[in-house]
């Protein structure tokens, strides 16, 4: 049921592998020829958050802009800020961004009732009947929930989750399982938990990565309009419009290597550097340049804050070429609950923008 992602570069939809400029290739050769090792994949509890050649952790520094990149971006918002959406404390007694937990084996498989179910893998799901929600128990949001199984190093995500009966079961809008050993997608036209049929937790920035020195992935991020079609690896549409001037789900953009980072506060500085380096994948509707990460106590607020110095002109879309984006056969309008976003503790959500 599932496709496989080509090994080690990105691909455009109907199109071959994509060549990038000399310095690195996805192979990782340099340009004197001599092979370099592949950098190990980032990691969770001892799994893999997906192979070293995935897109999400695949450097996208490299890669040429896309042809339409300056209309893309100005479709997201040139002037617009980037908004991290994730931080410490608390936004209406819940944690700021998307939260995760950590099971081992012995923890119970519960029964998940979904709205769509024919978009959803079925499970049983090890979601422990108090697992953390996005914006928290009595959120009217997204309410993700997300589970990483370290015993089978496997991702269970849940979109507009709510427990039944104590936490014995769960009703969910969809779900989606992902082995992160591999390279699998979802079938073509399917959604996940997220409204580009993506998995949310490799796009979310962690403090343990940023207080290591470096994240090495890519991010994940919103845009207030997107258009009906797709780029692998999102497998998805949520909008009723084609206007080529829109983004494409599974849009792959860049903070520009012009863009200088050096006057950030640290955390600020790490985020913005992998934003040069692995970029960001459009994964949802919502509020410009909303950047995703996982709740953490030793974020500093103010210094994430920081990052809204940097703006949407400061970014560009690289190939593959979103012009030859994946239209889907069965087109739907758009779901209107792929458009609910939490408020944000430190910016209002744009005019217009549902969140």
């Amino acid at each position: 049921m599932r496709a496989l992602i080509a090994a080690a570069v990105l691909v455009a939809a109907g199109a071959g592998a994509l060549s990038v400029s000399a310095g690195v290739d996805a192979a990782g050769v340099g340009a004197a020829g001599k092979p370099k090792p592949a950098p190990a994949p980032p990691q969770i509890a001892g799994c893999p958050v997906f192979p070293a050649a995935n897109p999400w952790n695949q450097r996208v520094d490299r890669l040429p802009v896309a042809t339409n990149s300056a209309t893309l971006i100005r479709s997201i918002g040139l002037t617009a800020a980037v908004h991290p959406d994730f931080g410490s404390g608390t936004y209406d007694g819940a944690p700021i961004g998307i939260p995760y937990t950590v099971v081992g084996a012995s923890q119970p498989r519960v029964k998940v009732r979904f709205d769509y179910a024919s978009e959803s893998d079925r499970g049983p799901y090890p979601v422990p009947p108090h697992a953390p929600i996005e914006g928290g128990a009595r959120s009217s949001g997204d309410r993700h929930v997300l589970v990483v199984d370290r015993g089978a190093c496997k991702l269970y995500e849940l979109f507009d989750a709510h427990p039944l009966a104590g936490g014995r079961a769960w009703q969910a809008g969809s779900g989606a399982i992902f082995d992160l050993r591999t390279n699998a997608l979802r079938p073509r036209g399917w959604t996940s938990a997220d409204a580009a049929g993506l998995p949310i937790l490799p796009g979310l920035a962690r403090y343990d990565e940023v207080a290591a020195g470096a994240i090495r992935h890519a991010l994940r991020f919103t845009a207030p309009r997107t258009r009906s079609a797709f780029i692998p690896p999102a497998r998805h549409e949520a909008s009723g419009d084609a206007s080529p001037s829109l983004p494409p789900m599974g849009l792959r953009v860049r903070l520009k290597s012009s863009v200088d980072i050096r006057g950030l506060p640290r955390q600020a500085r790490v985020v913005a550097q992998a934003l040069k380096t692995y970029g960001m994948l459009l994964a949802d509707n919502g509020s410009p340049w909303y950047v995703g990460g996982a709740p953490d106590r030793h974020w500093d607020n103010d210094a994430l804050h920081a990052l809204g110095r940097l703006r949407g002109g400061d970014f560009e879309a690289v190939d593959p070429n979103p012009q030859r984006a994946t239209q889907p056969r069965v087109r739907r309008q758009p779901k209107p609950q792929w458009n609910r976003r939490q408020p944000s503790r430190f910016h209002a959500p744009a005019p217009g923008v549902t969140r």
